[in-house]
């Protein structure tokens, strides 16, 4: 089992947030999940869009876990490195 973290699209229409995620690859977009790590929502201001949960977030990327290149550079932008 290949696991990923990814984006989980909710809000209405023209006003999308997101939640960050970790869940099978093989799960549909807003599929059941395995952990939430943390939340995106673009619309906001730039002070306030993005928050993660550091700590799962590192656990998850040492147990192997995947990210999308989209969530990737979201943790970049948290200081979070892989690896």
């Amino acid at each position: 089992m290949s696991v990923k973290i990814r984006l989980k699209k909710f809000g209405a229409k023209k006003r999308p947030y997101y939640r960050i995620v970790v869940l099978d690859s093989r799960q549909a977009r807003d599929g059941k999940t395995i952990d939430e790590l943390g939340i995106y929502q673009p619309i906001e201001k730039e002070g306030s869009q993005l928050r993660v949960d550091e700590v799962k977030a590192k656990a998850w990327l040492a147990k192997g876990a995947t990210p999308t290149d989209t969530v990737r550079s979201l943790l970049n932008k948290q200081n979070i490195r892989l690896g």
